[in-house]
């Protein structure tokens, strides 16, 4: 896991507590893309299961997890897809 990841995960366990959760960097399947770079870490995908989110729909769980990760955002992360669950669902 690169530095991005690595601090992107370490938000989201701060954040949410999750009980599971996976930062998966994609760069290299978006080659030639926007923003994409060479050097990697501009695509990701996050996966993360957490309590915080139960009883929350799916825009607002997106939306507290693109602002824990705001900084990142907005430091050279172009793409951010999200799968957000709560404890229990599929």
């Amino acid at each position: 896991m690169g530095k991005v990841a690595e601090g992107m995960a370490a938000k989201l366990k701060a954040a949410f507590a999750p009980s599971e959760l996976n930062v998966i960097d994609e760069t290299n399947q978006h080659h030639g893309h926007a923003a994409w770079k060479e050097s990697g870490e501009t695509h990701f995908k996050v996966e993360i299961t957490a309590a915080a989110f139960a009883g929350k729909s799916r825009v607002e769980r997106q939306r507290l997890v693109y602002a824990a990760l705001a900084d990142d955002l907005n430091a050279g992360v172009h793409a951010l897809a999200l799968v957000v669950k709560a404890p229990g669902e599929a």
